[in-house]
């Protein structure tokens, strides 16, 4: 079986992770991931829907990676994720099963996450002598604060979704015969929304939660501009004109 499948439904691209036997994170599984986000511009994808079709989203780095006696791993984990971070339309993530150390952070990297209420997530890598190595403990105390950052790399525990999502690291919990149809509906939402807005929003966050509020309040002008110039919005100035607001189709351009 190979590493990912890819597959489009409409603008949004659907990458599935199939490495067995858990998805664990190394060369094998992250180099076609980095391919389907590339086939996924090539193809014009307005939005990128993340999965697993094996029994969990991914159980973490494949240790052997961690066997080389100078430390660390044998590929660039960081520049892989910033990738995801940096992809220019919005990705949303779904999880089931367990979503720990890089799997964790994989899909702390991507814009919207969906979590079945069954599923486990956490940094687990204090549990043989690590701590997160790709950047979870940053993220966490980014987006739930320093004690809950401390809190998760140094225990080492299993958070269910609930208590998660209460902290704001994530979207939105669902019961597990509903993950498929809600993240793959909330993927089409984004894909089918105006594209060009989407991207400078994502930049615009991107630049707020690194630099603050005032680079970003700096930044809004030139990052803006490529929207006044979108069909998008003369599409969603037509449309609001002449049936009020929300029913503008937008053709992502």
């Amino acid at each position: 079986m190979t590493a990912i499948a890819f597959e489009t439904t409409g603008p949004l691209a659907m990458i599935t992770m199939t490495h067995e036997p858990h998805n664990l994170l190394g060369p094998d599984l992250m180099e076609p991931l980095l391919d389907a986000l590339q086939r996924a511009s090539s193809q014009h994808a307005r939005a990128v829907l993340l999965k697993s079709g094996l029994r969990h989203f991914c159980a973490g780095a494949d240790v052997a990676l961690f066997q080389n006696p100078t430390g660390g791993a044998t590929f660039d984990a960081i520049s892989i994720l910033r990738a995801f971070e940096e992809y220019p339309v919005p990705i949303v993530c779904a999880v089931h099963g367990l979503c720990l150390g890089g799997g964790f952070e994989l899909a702390l990297a991507c814009d919207y996450l969906v979590a079945a209420r069954s599923a486990r997530l956490g940094s687990v890598e204090a549990t043989i002598g690590l701590h997160p190595l790709m950047g979870a403990a940053q993220r966490v105390a980014q987006r739930a604060g320093a004690l809950r950052a401390k809190e998760m790399a140094m225990l080492g525990r299993r958070y269910d979704p609930d208590t998660l999502a209460a902290w704001g690291l994530i979207n939105l919990v669902v019961v597990d015969d509903d993950l498929e149809a809600t993240a793959t509906a909330i993927g089409l939402e984004l894909a089918n929304g105006p594209t060009v807005a989407h991207t400078a929003t994502k930049t615009l966050v991107s630049v707020a939660v690194s630099d603050g509020v005032t680079a970003a309040d700096e930044a809004m002008k030139v990052v803006q501009q490529p929207i006044w110039a979108s069909a998008d919005l003369a599409e969603g100035l037509r449309s609001f004109a002449a049936n009020g607001p929300g029913a503008a189709r937008f053709e992502g351009r």
